[in-house]
């Protein structure tokens, strides 16, 4: 076996990512970050909450770099690791080619209309993964009406 494979698998091993190079998910896969989402369990002044989705969110519309926070309800359907380890959360065109091989922790789900979303674990962290309809972007980039999972009646 050549020093390129990994013993425990056979197959070659990745090059080991160089610090200045971002990570494949960017670099190979062509995924786009959208934001960074943090748990809270401290109310926010500027918190908008989300009744169909039973979560409190804040700062995603205002932070230039994305943050945004989290608070969850008490009956929240979510698993713990969602609601206590902080997420990034990456666009991908197409969410289901997206997901192959990846371990899932949150099966696709629209949280509003015009978006899919999924959570997937990667080392151990949860990762948001989003697509976006078609329409919806095209909404967004005429300065048409796009809908907030806060407006979606639920």
């Amino acid at each position: 076996m050549s020093n390129n494979m990994n013993k425990d698998t056979g197959r070659a091993a990745a090059a080991a990512r160089q610090g200045h190079e971002p990570p494949s998910a960017i670099a190979s896969e062509g995924w786009r970050y959208h934001h960074l989402g943090i748990p809270t369990r401290t109310p926010r002044p500027d918190e908008v909450h989300v009744p169909h989705l039973k979560i409190h969110v804040a700062g995603f519309e205002s932070s230039p770099c994305g943050v945004q926070w989290m608070r969850f309800d008490d009956d929240a359907p979510y698993p713990e690791i969602i609601m206590t380890v902080p997420h990034v959360a990456f666009e991908v065109d197409d969410l289901a080619a997206a997901l192959e091989g990846k371990e899932i922790l949150t099966p696709p789900n629209s949280p509003s209309e015009g978006v899919m979303v999924a959570m997937i674990l990667d080392h151990g962290a949860p990762v948001e993964l989003i697509a976006f309809s078609p329409a919806l972007k095209a909404a967004s980039d005429t300065g048409g009406s796009v809908t907030r999972p806060d407006e979606r009646e639920g």
